[in-house]
């Protein structure tokens, strides 16, 4: 039997995946059957990955006007980077996967394995919110991750960097 694998990116909406509110398609009735891999704030994520990088640089700052104060608020309001990028994957589709299916269930152990290992096949991708949602017509998987790059020679030393964090 043949499936397809889908990946897509996504806009990032961290209260849908983590089910702060229902969209339409949705069926509440299952909601409980969804797995919350992680749900962390960005902001403390941030201050995680971040905070002692903003603090070399502006250290070595001799201007004011140069110094970050925020890292998380800089990177939101720029035009180059956003602060997260989400994936969405799936297994199959509504007809040949569907969520109430014995192979629903199957394409929710694929995407559980899967992000499983995620983070460590990826230590550039900080997840910081990851949800299986069974709830929907077909199982699927959002990953939101905080992309990020070390050893920078501009700027701050440890940085957001889509680009840079594939290609380390």
């Amino acid at each position: 039997m043949k499936r397809t694998i889908s990946a897509m990116v996504g806009k990032g909406s961290v209260n849908h995946n983590s089910r702060k509110f229902l969209a339409e398609n949705v069926d509440g009735r299952r909601t409980h059957f969804n797995i919350d891999y992680c749900n962390e704030n960005i902001k403390v994520v941030y201050h995680e990955l971040f905070d002692e990088a903003l603090k070399r640089y502006n250290d070595r700052q001799t201007r004011a006007d140069r110094k970050i104060e925020d890292y998380y608020e800089k990177i939101r309001s720029s035009k180059q980077e956003k602060p997260f990028h989400e994936i969405i994957l799936q297994v199959g589709n509504k007809d040949d996967m569907s969520a109430e299916s014995e192979d629903g269930q199957l394409a929710a152990a694929v995407l559980d394995e899967y992000m499983r290992g995620f983070q460590e096949r990826n230590p550039q991708l900080r997840v910081f919110s990851a949800h299986l949602h069974m709830d929907e017509a077909t199982p699927h998987l959002h990953i939101d991750f905080v992309p990020f790059t070390t050893g920078s020679k501009r700027g701050l030393d440890t940085r957001v960097s889509l680009k840079q964090a594939f290609g380390n």
